[in-house]
């Protein structure tokens, strides 16, 4: 009787144990969602130019272009860079390479997630887990000039 007893307790210990993990799994893998403008009015600027994120946390960015103008003058794009990344060089490196959404080959390594080059009206997102280490992390559209005119901006991880 006592082992059975004995073996009920551990069991339902068990049991709501692994539904509370359950629980917070689920919640800690849900991204938090931050939704960015880039180009409304069509002035060359993000409506969010600094995003306060935790150490590793997962991010989603869910970013529309609002331009009223073609793609091909007016596309943007959102490229997270890695901290102490120079945006002018990247930028400047990155106006040839149309072919690659404006994102230089020789810099890839640089990019930390980008969300690729859109058109008015179109929307796009990427999901992506924050850096742990504490600092700044530049953001730009790479688009040709935009960011020399002010597109950019900068992920700020803090504990």
């Amino acid at each position: 009787m006592k082992s059975t007893f004995l073996a009920s307790l551990v069991l339902a210990a068990a049991v709501f144990s692994g539904g509370a993990s359950l629980t917070a799994a689920d919640t800690a893998a849900a991204p938090r969602v931050i939704k960015i403008q880039a180009g409304v009015g069509n002035a060359m600027k993000f409506d969010l130019a600094s995003i306060p994120v935790a150490p590793g946390e997962t991010i989603k960015i869910v970013m529309t272009n609002a331009t009223t103008l073609p793609k091909e003058v007016m596309g943007h794009n959102w490229v997270l860079l890695a901290a102490g990344t120079d945006v002018n060089a990247f930028a400047a490196a990155a106006a040839p390479e149309a072919a690659n959404g404006y994102i230089p080959a020789k810099m890839k390594d640089k990019v930390l997630a980008a969300v690729k080059l859109l058109g008015p009206n179109e929307t796009g997102e990427v999901t992506f887990t924050a850096p742990t280490a504490p600092g700044s992390y530049p953001f730009l559209c790479s688009f040709p000039a935009h960011c020399q005119i002010g597109m950019k901006g900068v992920v700020v991880v803090k504990k």
